[in-house]
């Protein structure tokens, strides 16, 4: 019989990991309701056209990354979205959102690139995108930025750095690509294959590359923020003083450009030394010229995806006993006609909102008990005939050294209400 598996960089979260993804998102949808951000549900098929459009055709996700294929029913170019933000600006532009004015969005779920799987690295992957339409103002830079550094925050998370960068405007940045061609040109000899096959479509990019005989070259080369606008570079100082007055520590970057073809002014990451290679956990920037490009609208904007497979692994390394997700209450059954007494005193449980595993089958009290221990319960609710018979059920308390207590099946969520912990 034939053994199917999961595809390679396609994977199962199974349940003793939920935990921890189930810990981040309710965090996340805290922090993001203080911050006032609505969400937005978006599909995960895109036309092709949108992320060559709006993510650039010289870039790795469009050259070599994404999953695309012509639909047999009528021909369209599809694609599984490789990035969040293309998709959420094309539900921006189709249904108006920025009608009545600015609006802050966000999104979650999986991802598709057809990319080297290493770990935290995954050919679908789950992100979680914060967009803000309609802010041309540094505040908002400053904002969103603020709202990451409190969710890290709220997760306990340790040893992040905020690495920021100015890549000013197109215009700016049309000039500054000639003279990072024209500085690489003259290294030939010291490019990679990798740097050589970017020199003329996307020479930012080198600046990225991770290939450690490149360094010294690229310290060397020109740097943006040495030369950008006096209009860009306000901006720019303006988000440092707002991260400043909150106390964020920051690094400014000047080879950080982000890989995607979209981006303007403020670009930054957040970075940990705790995942080695893969150490960006989140990270993104201003795109004032995407929408435009796509329909002719100036609406600035600004956003950033956070990788959460990577903050799933440093919250398995914080080893938090408070993320387990655990039953109030195991009820134990004893006796041949007290599983429908038992089935009504967990209904009774469960619709006074707390949380309970039965247990289902004919097992001895020694494993019963060993698994109401198991199962991190607090309470153990005992039930044999005589309780059946007397309206009522044994208690105890697993946690505490307190000895068994009979009290009236009525009574139950008032003495649980007690004496949680």
């Amino acid at each position: 019989m034939k053994k199917y598996q999961s595809i390679k960089g396609f994977y199962d979260v199974l349940p003793e990991k939920q935990k921890y993804w189930r810990f981040f998102y309710e965090t996340a949808y805290q922090v993001l309701d203080r911050f006032a951000y609505d969400e937005i549900k978006l599909p995960i098929v895109e036309n092709t056209d949108l992320y060559i459009h709006s993510v650039g055709e010289q870039t790795d996700i469009v050259e070599k990354e994404m999953y695309s294929w012509q639909d047999n029913l009528n021909n369209d170019k599809l694609t599984l979205r490789p990035e969040g933000t293309a998709g959420c600006v094309r539900a921006v532009i189709e249904n108006n959102l920025t009608y009545n004015g600015p609006i802050r969005l966000f999104y979650q779920g999986p991802m598709f690139r057809h990319e080297n799987v290493q770990k935290g690295r995954q050919r679908q992957f789950n992100q979680l995108g914060i967009e803000a339409f309609g802010f041309s103002e540094p505040l908002l830079d400053a904002e969103v930025i603020c709202l990451l550094d409190s969710l890290w925050k709220n997760l306990g998370l340790k040893n992040i750095e905020l690495q920021i960068n100015n890549i000013g405007d197109p215009e700016e940045r049309a000039v500054y690509r000639q003279e990072l061609i024209k500085y690489f040109e003259s290294h030939q000899d010291e490019l990679d294959e990798d740097a050589k096959r970017r020199l003329y479509t996307n020479p930012m990019r080198i600046l990225d590359s991770k290939n450690p005989k490149m360094q010294g070259l690229i310290d060397k080369a020109p740097k943006f923020l040495d030369q950008n606008s006096a209009e860009s570079a306000k901006h720019f100082e303006q988000v440092t003083q707002y991260l400043d007055q909150s106390n964020i520590a920051y690094k400014i970057n000047k080879n950080l450009v982000r890989g995607l073809d979209y981006y303007n002014r403020t670009v930054f990451e957040f970075v940990t030394s705790d995942l080695g290679s893969q150490g960006t956990i989140a990270g993104g920037g201003r795109f004032d010229y995407l929408i435009q490009s796509i329909n002719g609208k100036e609406i600035p904007a600004f956003g950033v995806g956070i990788g959460i497979e990577r903050i799933i692994l440093l919250l398995e390394e914080l080893n938090n006993s408070s993320f387990d997700i655990k039953p109030q209450v195991y009820v134990l059954s004893l006796g041949e006609n007290v599983d429908n007494y038992a089935f009504n005193i967990s209904n009774q449980l469960r619709n006074s909102n707390i949380s309970v595993c039965m247990n289902v089958g004919k097992n001895s009290f020694k494993s019963q008990m060993k698994k109401a221990d198991k199962s991190g319960a607090q309470f153990a609710i005992i039930i044999g005939d005589n309780e059946v018979n007397n309206d009522s059920v044994q208690i105890k308390l697993l946690r505490q050294e307190l000895s068994q207590e009979e009290i009236n099946k009525k009574d139950i969520v008032h003495f649980i209400t007690q004496h949680a912990s």
